[in-house]
């Protein structure tokens, strides 16, 4: 039996938000994995095994989440918004690269979810219509100097802006 992994997004909270793409890979894995908080906003299935982790295990999860679908399971693995804005998908995509021959083997869907950089424009009126970008304040992977390089940029060019992460722990 082939494993499969979905990277599912679960959109910026609501359940209201939840696409139904989304919500159709959670239901049909049998197991799920994600940082804590977003693994609580999963909708419940009887049988399914749930593995939360710390926000700051990024790597181990997917790793964890890519060996069970190795070993034939229907794995999602969640997470707040969308899965290729500062969330899982590019985690997932650099441990496959990095990672045993198996895991490139595997059937891997990134199943996108609403951001909150859309869903918040949307809820005040000033949707993202024209040239727009989205940067993370967070430290954790990347040194402060180059985010204030980028913050700089954005701002001479002119660009909304949308910000993310704004309290870094490292």
């Amino acid at each position: 039996m082939r494993g499969r992994l979905a990277v599912v997004g679960l959109g910026p909270g609501d359940v209201r938000w939840l696409t139904p793409e989304a919500e159709a890979a959670v239901a049909g894995a049998d197991a799920l994995f994600g940082y804590g908080p977003y693994l609580d906003r999963a909708p419940v299935r009887e049988g399914q095994s749930r593995h939360p982790s710390d926000n700051r295990q990024e790597a181990p999860r997917a790793c964890a989440a890519l060996e069970r679908a190795a070993a034939g399971k229907n794995v999602a693995l969640v997470c707040g918004g969308d899965p290729g804005v500062f969330a899982m998908a590019a985690t997932v995509c650099e441990q496959i690269d990095s990672g045993p021959a198996v895991w490139r083997a595997l059937d891997v869907e990134i199943v996108p979810g609403i951001t909150a950089m859309l869903a918040v424009a949307a809820r005040v009126g000033a949707p993202l219509g024209h040239d727009f970008c989205a940067l993370s304040l967070s430290d954790n992977l990347k040194p402060w100097s180059v985010i204030e390089r980028r913050l700089e940029a954005a701002a001479q060019a002119g660009f909304v802006i949308a910000l993310y992460n704004p309290i870094s722990k490292a």
